[in-house]
């Protein structure tokens, strides 16, 4: 029988991704939820630790990633006809569809098509080189687009899922437990951010959106619970000023929860 032919596009995508050890995919069922804080300092961590580490961000109508580390007015590289990823240090690399857009105030107006066709190519002209692991920020939700990245990138470790301790936040986190079944990908585990807010004068933690419904939620689909990271105000103005918590305050609770949610992490793909 004959080998199936392999495809241009197919080639530059196995060429672009095959020196990569672990890829993690980071989503959620819905926005709002702080995907991106969780993807930015899950990498930092994992750079910090040691590892060669990749940062992707493909949340095409929304890409946050460059604000949190103070990158975006940074131009792209292009050698060889491929694109060369923005070096956060030690060294992090870091590329997003923020750096392809004309300013970071323009809108992303495109139909489904061209969005796929933006992810592809997107994907496979990057030039990571060899890493460890490339922790990719998805879009929020569970469409198209999704659909794409998850087929684009056959080669995952597997999905952390981020949700909040609200209800209509964890109804949504079953809908991409359930995706990434149909996907026939691993969930690595279930994150629940902003699980209790942090008193920054007296430490006291209050759960103004409840907490403890992500462990429940884990428990009943028996995924592992990778853990909880609490609202803390120097979270939110350490990624406006380009620098997620996990360096600006190493010593602060969602910098010790992110910590011990990477060693979980690393446990469950390997190094």
């Amino acid at each position: 029988m004959s080998k199936p032919m392999i495809s241009e596009d197919d080639f530059k995508l196995s060429d672009s991704l095959g020196k990569i050890k672990h890829v993690i995919i980071v989503m959620s069922g819905k926005g709002g939820v702080g995907k991106s804080t969780v993807s930015s300092n899950i990498a930092v961590e994992l750079n910090q630790k040691g590892f060669e580490t990749g940062l992707m961000d493909i949340d095409i109508t929304g890409p946050n990633i460059p604000k949190m580390f103070g990158i975006e007015d940074e131009q792209l590289e292009v050698r060889n006809e491929r694109l060369i990823p923005v070096i956060v240090p030690p060294s992090l690399k870091v590329m997003s569809m923020a750096f392809l857009l004309p300013s970071k105030d323009s809108p992303v107006i495109w139909r489904g098509p061209v969005k796929m066709s933006a992810i592809r190519q997107f994907i496979e002209d990057v030039e990571w080189g060899k890493l460890d692991y490339l922790v990719v920020d998805m879009p929020p939700g569970t469409g198209d687009e999704a659909i794409s990245i998850m087929q684009l990138i056959p080669k995952a470790d597997g999905v952390i899922i981020v949700t909040t301790p609200q209800d209509v936040s964890l109804l949504d986190s079953r809908k991409s437990i359930a995706f990434a079944a149909q996907a026939e990908v691993p969930i690595i585990g279930l994150v629940e951010n902003m699980s209790g807010f942090v008193c920054p004068h007296c430490g006291e933690v209050t759960d103004i959106f409840k907490s403890g419904g992500g462990k429940r939620t884990a428990e009943e689909f028996n995924i592992q619970f990778l853990g909880s990271v609490p609202i803390e105000a120097k979270v939110a103005r350490s990624g406006d000023e380009g620098m997620p918590i996990i360096i600006t305050d190493p010593s602060s609770a969602s910098a010790k929860a992110f910590s011990e949610i990477v060693d979980k992490v690393v446990k469950t793909v390997g190094e």
